[in-house]
């Protein structure tokens, strides 16, 4: 399991960890049932803290997308990936009703927003 961390990212820690695992469990690199390294291991191979580790796993747990046993570790959970991306798709439709609101307020037209969609989608972030 491959898990980046970049620094220089606005975005938390914790929260990048969350999203690249929840991401190798919907294209199905992490399958149902597969264990996840402990909280100690994936702290030390990312060389951050283990209370960061706890944060994600705790969040992707609260989500449903793991399993934590006590004892034994953490392992992917049985997802129905068409409820689950369901549920992405409508927290997707409220950011971007946001975005349209904001757009109008700021007199864009349909094609700057849907311009700024695409080089939002095609940058690396």
């Amino acid at each position: 399991m491959n898990i980046y961390i970049s620094n220089s990212s606005g975005q938390p820690i914790y929260e990048q960890i969350v999203v690249q695992i929840k991401q190798l469990i919907m294209s199905g690199e992490l399958e149902s049932g597969a264990p996840l390294p402990s909280m100690r291991l994936l702290a030390k191979e990312l060389r951050i803290s283990v209370i960061t580790t706890k944060r994600a796993y705790e969040e992707l747990e609260r989500e449903g997308f793991i399993t934590t046993v006590v004892g034994k570790g953490s392992f992917v959970s049985d997802l129905n990936h068409e409820i689950v991306k369901e549920e992405q798709l409508k927290k997707v439709e409220e950011h971007l009703t946001e975005a349209v609101l904001w757009g109008k307020q700021s007199g864009l037209s349909l094609e700057e927003l849907v311009g700024v969609l695409k080089g939002l989608y095609e940058e690396d972030i």
